[in-house]
């Protein structure tokens, strides 16, 4: 035998060896698979997908609805309600299966909201100063007429336990700053999660040693002397006023207070009502098989008062809607379920997630993932998958078609807890979220500045367009990506 006949032969049987490798591997794929001529997920379709998403401003349009036409959307108001009928008559209108899942939600009114600073060290006579605040959910009520006590200023919990003998009587300042370097660095998130601690447990610790209210530092890296709010969360049976000051007047206040005693007048007027009928928006794109799972794609409904939530999170919301429309107007039917969720109440009290599960909690083995976006508006980078390890490979083919839009990145963790989808993902529901740009994010986030002019349109439409390719790949890839790394069972 020639070397030029050995390397042809053994050329043949390296032919014969692949070809049996393949037809193996092709017999060992699901039945859908089998079913099918094309690849579960054909690379074709989703080009036309992120074609179809980059020329669409049906999911801007949305947004505009939801931002200029309602407003704010705290849970309990009036705004939240008629999103609700916003969102449910857009999705029938494409022909979506639309149906109302009725959650009971808090129902918490801001009301006055007033300070300043009336002693201090070398205070001209007649002279206070006001502090711009703005309170806290979950606050409660000073008298009508105010409450008038020295200030401390903490930087720390260490600090604050340090100092416990000195709460008593006291209304507490955390003055603790946002890492806007981290957030520059691509740490937006883990920047947040740091001073926001302050603002949900901050308040309660306080109350506990005898103080008479609780301040934080707005959670911003932006000084414009524009507060931020949010919520913070009690222990049962106790209660404190609590707010968050702008971060120029809580610098104002560590000044002064370094040179002597610092008293504040502080009147905050919220009320907590009797809990609200609401509702969770669903709307289904029916897979082509019964028998197969749902995918959620999703975002929440509900924004705080100050302004009109157009990036926390009219944009996540409307980029599940907006994804849903591209597949819807393509033409395409997923062999799995398509469910876009716009959840309730996510701000303060995350009641339309618990409701949702609660529903479902027996039924978890027929979700096969879900999506949330609530991470504003920035422009897509990649995704976050809660998967275990070596599923990371299975979404090499949906990398490779996100490329051209700029978001091929793929950051894997246990567990994402991700607000709403936190009880799905402790079920064992795969759990992703877009990675979006997010060095601005916090400059606006629930604040008066978190309006409709915060969102770049060409941003959107990528969002509209990684949501609306993940979902579809999700739906028709054939392999299972087995429970979230979390998995309470």
């Amino acid at each position: 035998m020639t070397k030029n006949t050995a390397i042809t032969r053994l050329k043949r049987i390296s032919r014969a060896v692949a070809l049996a490798c393949l037809l193996a591997t092709a017999a060992g794929q699901s039945s859908f698979a089998a079913e099918s001529s094309k690849p579960a997920v054909d690379p074709a379709t989703l080009d036309k997908i992120r074609a179809a998403a980059m020329s669409s401003d049906w999911a801007y349009d949305r947004l505009e609805d939801l931002t200029d036409r309602i407003g704010p959307r705290l849970s309990g108001s009036p705004g939240a309600a008629a999103a609700v009928t916003q969102v449910a008559e857009a999705m029938k209108k494409i022909g979506a299966q639309v149906s109302l899942q009725p959650v009971k939600v808090p129902h918490w009114v801001r009301g006055a909201e007033a300070a300043e600073l009336v002693e201090y060290a070398g205070r001209p006579a007649g002279i206070t100063q006001k502090v711009v605040l703005t309170t806290l959910g979950g606050s409660s009520a000073t008298p009508t007429t105010g409450i008038t006590a020295q200030v401390l200023v903490i930087n720390s919990f260490d600090e604050l336990q340090a100092r416990a003998a000195e709460v008593k009587g006291r209304i507490v300042l955390f003055n603790v700053p946002f890492d806007q370097d981290l957030a520059d660095g691509g740490h937006a998130g883990e920047a947040y999660g740091l001073a926001a601690k302050y603002r949900s447990a901050g308040p309660n610790a306080a109350a506990k040693l005898g103080a008479v209210a609780a301040l934080m530092r707005s959670v911003t890296g932006i000084d414009y002397r524009m507060p931020h709010t949010g919520n913070t969360g009690f222990e049962k049976g106790v209660k404190l006023p609590a707010a968050a000051v702008s971060t120029e007047d809580a610098m104002l206040m560590a000044r002064l207070s370094a040179k002597g005693p610092l008293s504040m007048h502080l009147t905050l007027t919220p009320q907590t009502l009797p809990d609200a009928d609401s509702h969770n928006v669903i709307a289904d794109l029916p897979g082509s098989d019964p028998n197969a799972e749902i995918v959620i794609i999703s975002g929440h409904l509900d924004s705080w008062d100050l302004a009109h939530g157009a990036i926390d999170d009219g944009a996540g919301v409307t980029a599940a809607m907006g994804a849903l429309e591209i597949i819807k107007r393509l033409g395409l039917q997923p062999r799995r379920t398509i469910r876009v969720i716009a959840w309730m109440n996510e701000e303060n009290g995350g009641r339309g997630a618990q409701a949702y599960f609660d529903a479902n909690k027996d039924k978890l083995a027929s979700h096969f993932a879900a999506i949330e976006s609530d991470s504003g508006a920035g422009k897509p980078e990649g995704m976050f998958a809660a998967i275990r390890p070596e599923s990371v490979k299975l979404f090499a083919p949906l990398q490779k078609a996100l490329l051209p839009l700029g978001a091929p990145v793929m950051r894997r963790a246990d567990a994402l807890h991700t607000g709403d989808l936190t009880p799905l993902e402790l079920g064992g529901v795969p759990s992703f979220e877009p990675l979006l740009d997010r060095h601005t994010y916090f400059h606006y986030h629930h604040s008066a500045a978190d309006t409709l002019d915060k969102v770049e349109p060409d941003n959107l439409r990528r969002q509209v367009a990684l949501m609306a390719m993940m979902s579809w790949y999700l739906s028709n890839m054939p392999e299972a990506i087995g429970r979230a790394p979390e998995f309470k069972p």
